[in-house]
């Protein structure tokens, strides 16, 4: 595997980790605090911590006699940031308001099908994918539900909410896929959370009522949230998946799964069930067999 792969699987595997530690506080806060001005204020955070990185790596690069910046034109940075940002505010609007009503498990599962999403859009949009990788999603599905449902999988307006957040964030997956070939994906991750800020700002101002109590409670979740699961780990994502196949990487991001089984079990002392081990060892299997090198024929 070339160290470039190497490295943009590691992005992913990272991402994952930082999601997967994140249900808990986004449970927390939907407790508290509306889903739109949830999002908001996540979403802020995220904004201002890469709006600053992005300046000062582009006073890094002219120190360097560099580049400041690898974006072609400012036009599909905006374009890029509004579609992928449209995309992500709808996505986390339709999970965090799924949170509500339905369990951390069933989010779990539910949202991580974009696996198998992600290869079927990518189809229409003439995309290969490899017999070998068709077979991982089968695995890593089975994987997932290993992990997630334990209980009677019925269907509720929560459960709903998160169906539609897995449609909208595979289109996100396939939008970044599209717009970081032409633009630096630290700037597309800025641009991206400008609009999501912007999108769900307006929402819930409109809609909502948040309250000061609500955000003092909730504020440890919505820190966690906007730094490390907004601001790093979906600029993680871009960066895992400029060309990458958007498959693999989906596949890898969906090991958020494992890492919310096994920091639960770490941090809340849940222990793991024969079946939420079977299922990390389908999951990784999963994984596994994605990263192996395609055979050529002769």
């Amino acid at each position: 595997m070339e160290r470039s792969s190497i490295r943009q699987s590691s992005f992913a595997v990272l991402a994952a980790l930082i999601w997967g530690t994140t249900f808990v506080a986004q449970s927390v806060g939907a407790e508290y605090v509306p889903t739109l001005a949830f999002n908001a204020a996540r979403s802020i955070i995220a904004f201002v911590f890469l709006l600053i990185l992005c300046l000062i790596l582009r006073q890094v690069r002219r120190s360097r006699g560099k580049p400041a910046t690898s974006t072609r034109s400012r036009k599909d940075l905006l374009t890029g940031g509004f579609c992928c940002g449209t995309a992500l505010a709808l996505a986390s609007f339709f999970q965090q308001k799924g949170l509500e009503t339905t369990s951390s498990g069933k989010a779990g599962f539910i949202t991580a099908l974009y696996i198998v999403l992600v290869p079927i859009f990518g189809i229409f949009l003439k995309k290969r994918v490899p017999k070998a990788v068709w077979f991982s999603v089968v695995l890593a599905v089975a994987g997932l539900y290993c992990l997630c449902v334990t209980e009677s999988f019925t269907i509720s307006s929560g459960d709903i909410c998160v169906v539609l957040c897995a449609f909208v964030f595979t289109c996100q997956i396939l939008l970044v896929d599209h717009f970081v070939t032409v633009v630096d994906g630290i700037e597309l991750s800025c641009c991206q959370f400008f609009f999501v800020t912007l999108f769900s700002l307006a929402g819930s101002l409109t809609f909502e009522q948040p309250t000061l109590e609500g955000f003092g409670i909730a504020a440890g979740a919505i820190l966690y949230a906007g730094f490390f699961s907004s601001g790093v780990a979906y600029t993680l994502q871009i960066l895992a998946q400029k060309g990458s196949n958007p498959t693999v990487i989906s596949l890898l991001l969906s090991l958020e799964s494992v890492f919310a089984t096994i920091s639960s079990a770490i941090i809340l002392g849940d222990r793991l069930s024969g079946k939420e081990y079977f299922g990390c060892a389908l999951m990784l299997a999963a994984v596994v067999l994605a990263q192996l090198p395609e055979k050529k024929n002769a």
